[in-house]
């Protein structure tokens, strides 16, 4: 049974007009059905929640591991680099050249002319919120109180 079907129930036990309890023993029951039925629910919230952060620790772990294996592979790439100083080597496994490119390098020195401007412009929310709670009225902005639903 839903929950929908448990609180339509649990209202037909009750008399609308005086607010009497037609059938205590029925409503009894389906309060602890109805009771159940959100604890399920509230145990299926932590179970995904702790699903989640397993994922994300393990996603964490693997980000590691491939930052390692991906700054190995940069070492060994300068390593064979250095070795071959420029020539070249051909197998039937795999095949080392070198080609040119062109790269610019800056450093502090450069003047300003030669450079863009980038601004960014984000909401100061604790600002704001502390404004609005003084009195102050922003437009585009108001503080909202919510209900957040905690599962230990």
């Amino acid at each position: 049974m839903t929950l929908y079907e448990i609180d339509t129930k649990i209202s037909e036990c009750i008399d609308c007009e005086t607010g009497e309890i037609i059938d205590f023993d029925r409503l009894s029951g389906l309060a602890m059905e109805r009771e159940d039925k959100l604890e399920g629910v509230a145990l299926w919230i932590k179970n995904l929640e702790a699903t989640a952060k397993a994922i994300r620790v393990e996603r964490d772990v693997l980000k590691a591991r491939q930052e390692q294996a991906e700054n190995r592979a940069e070492s060994l790439r300068e390593w064979l680099s250095r070795a071959l100083d420029g020539g070249k080597i051909e197998t039937p496994k795999v095949k080392i050249s070198f080609r040119k490119s062109v790269m610019v390098e800056v450093d502090d020195r450069l003047p300003k002319k030669w450079c863009s401007k980038k601004i960014v412009y984000t909401p100061d929310k604790i600002a704001i919120r502390t404004a609005i709670q003084n009195g102050k009225k922003i437009t585009g902005a108001k503080v909202v109180e919510r209900q957040n639903i905690q599962i230990k």
